[in-house]
């Protein structure tokens, strides 16, 4: 789980202002720090790049979470996916947050700003920070297959 030593990341396109406020205000109302790498205005943008930024970042620093933004949430998360050592999950309910943090140790989450509204997405980002990875080793068999 993570702890008040590591950062939550968040990156954004245009859609991010949508949840900004309420995303960030919900992580600084649980004490985790956040680190916006961007976008900072509703133009559009090139996605993948801000969704690597944030891979990387989260990459290098190990029990780190990273919270990805962009209309479906689909994009930036093959994006964030790219990078080794990341496992980013796109999610438009808690339930696949929920599951994808206990059983896949996914260490990011991608949201869809066009596909879910701002609770929903609030309720997202609560059970993928509350949800520690349960350790099994039919799950961590499974994620060292995956990561070969």
């Amino acid at each position: 789980m993570k702890t008040e030593d590591t950062d939550d990341l968040f990156c954004q396109r245009s859609c991010r202002l949508r949840y900004e406020r309420e995303l960030v205000a919900l992580c600084e109302s649980r004490n985790l720090p956040c680190i916006d790498i961007g976008t900072h205005d509703s133009r559009s943008c090139n996605y993948a790049e801000y969704g690597r930024a944030a891979a990387l970042a989260v990459s290098k620093d190990p029990g780190s979470l990273g919270i990805l933004i962009c209309g479906t949430g689909a994009g930036i998360s093959i994006a964030a996916n790219k990078i080794l050592g990341v496992r980013c999950v796109c999610a438009s309910e808690p339930a696949t947050a929920r599951l994808a943090r206990e059983h896949n140790d996914a260490n990011m989450l991608a949201l869809g700003a066009r596909i879910v509204g701002t609770e929903l997405a609030r309720d997202m980002m609560t059970a993928f920070l509350e949800t520690p990875f349960s350790g099994e080793s039919r799950h961590s068999e499974r994620i060292a297959s995956i990561e070969g």
